[in-house]
């Protein structure tokens, strides 16, 4: 959530070998914050780091006090967040998760509705709720053209066509 102390960075796919490691897969693959993890939360609990390898199909992770596969597959599919003040962001990165709740405003400044989640995947992109009306917008430069976190706001150019879904009654927005 916006301006939360966690950051969701990925989840545990599964164990890794007899000695308590998890494979983390992370949400954006090219990312490093593994590289100066001190500590997670895996499913809200605190977890200390004692090691970090990268590994064919995710990081290898060893965590204080898991010790066996057993406690180890217990983490499997949990979620894994790190803390805010671990991220080392570069001049113009963004974590996704403050665009939750900013302002969807066209160009001309015309109100366009609010982002009210991050769909993760190939192509991330932004949903955004304008009324009874749910549109997607991939998340990339040309669609995108603007982010104002201090204002809360995000400028968007839609192409022509871009499909509207109506929100169902009681529609509740899936959790990554």
């Amino acid at each position: 959530m916006r301006g939360s102390e966690r950051i969701e960075i990925g989840g545990v796919a599964r164990a890794h070998g007899i000695r308590g490691e998890v494979v983390v897969v992370l949400h954006d693959p090219d990312s490093g914050a593994l590289d100066r993890a001190e500590s997670l939360w895996i499913d809200g609990a605190h977890h200390v780091v004692t090691s970090v390898r990268p590994g064919p199909h995710g990081w290898l992770v060893k965590l204080e006090g898991i010790d066996d596969r057993n406690r180890a597959e217990l983490l499997r599919g949990h979620a894994v967040e790190m803390a805010r003040d671990e991220l080392e962001l570069t001049e113009g990165e963004i974590v996704l998760d403050d665009l939750i709740g900013c302002r969807a405003v066209l160009p001309d400044g015309q109100p366009w509705g609010e982002v009210v989640a991050i769909q993760v995947g190939p192509q991330d992109r932004l949903v955004i709720h304008d009324g009874g009306l749910e549109r997607l917008v991939p998340l990339v430069d040309e669609l995108v053209v603007a982010i104002d976190l201090e204002a809360g706001q995000v400028t968007i150019n839609p192409p022509e066509g871009l499909p509207e879904i109506p929100v169902e009654q009681g529609y509740k927005i899936p959790k990554r």
